[in-house]
């Protein structure tokens, strides 16, 4: 459905805004349309996607395919309850099938220890920074599925019934994932190590 839409200003023309309705919330009838959701999802959907693939380029090429999928599905996913989930989902499924061929479709970014080396030292970072950076290597050596729960639980703030929801899994494996995922991370933290 394609609706025109009137411009301000002297020149203006109108504009078309492609899409079909979303359903409310408490109501039955048309509440928006997808490019009403994308103007309130995208930055998060981005967000997300960035701390999944650990790039913001690859995150947005990511988001952009996902939404030109919904565009084609979109009177479909405006019948369910809540559509930014099941974009949330559609960015999940999107990037675990990214990950299968990510060798194809990533350009690995260079370490930073070899950006230092040919840039020089600009001076000592904050440890925090340090801890951040160590605990982002760690968390890109997770199998995917585990990374996936652990942003969901504490970058996103989902809960596990709607981590579930995303993954397309249950509760119980969401939380068997989240596990895993914190003994691994647990196992690999050079300051756990020490004190043992």
């Amino acid at each position: 459905m394609t609706i025109w839409v009137e411009s301000s200003g002297p020149a203006s023309a109108p504009t078309p805004r492609v899409g079909a309705p979303v359903r409310g919330a408490d109501e039955s009838g048309p509440a928006g349309t997808l490019d009403e959701l994308v103007r309130t999802q995208l930055p998060g959907l981005v967000r997300y996607a960035t701390v999944l693939v650990g790039d913001q380029h690859t995150a947005a090429d990511l988001v952009q395919e996902v939404l030109l999928r919904a565009h084609q599905r979109w009177r479909r996913i405006a019948l369910t309850d809540r559509p930014d989930l099941y974009l949330r989902r559609m960015v999940t499924n999107e990037h675990l099938s990214w990950r299968r061929r990510w060798h194809v479709r990533m350009i690995r970014p260079t370490a930073d220890d070899a950006l230092v080396s040919h840039a020089g030292t600009g001076g000592d970072h904050a440890e925090h920074l340090a801890q951040e950076d160590a605990m982002w290597h760690r968390l890109e050596q997770l199998p995917p599925r585990q990374r996936t729960v652990l942003v969901l639980r504490y970058y996103e703030g989902l809960a596990d019934a709607e981590i579930a929801t995303v993954l397309g899994t249950s509760s119980a494996t969401v939380r068997s994932h989240a596990s895993r995922a914190l003994t691994t991370l647990r196992n690999t933290d050079p300051n756990h190590l020490e004190t043992r």
